[in-house]
């Protein structure tokens, strides 16, 4: 579990933190500046961020830190 928190969901919802992060500041949209605003492909990036985020929060939440048996 910890690799896709680490590998998928982080890199995911730092992405989308970033774009926020631009846009409060800038008010730069990457996401609308790569892709265009209200196409499809910036729909279904903002969707993959926000799952993301939603399952990365879930998962932190639930998950049981690694313990060694001895």
């Amino acid at each position: 579990m910890r690799g896709l928190i680490n590998y998928v969901l982080g890199p995911l919802t730092f992405i989308g933190a970033l774009n926020w992060g631009l846009i409060g500041i800038f008010g730069f949209d990457l996401v609308a500046w790569l892709f265009g605003a209200g196409t499809i492909a910036s729909g279904i990036v903002y969707s993959v961020v926000g799952i993301a985020a939603l399952a990365w929060l879930v998962l932190i939440f639930i998950d049981v830190p690694y313990r060694k048996e001895r």
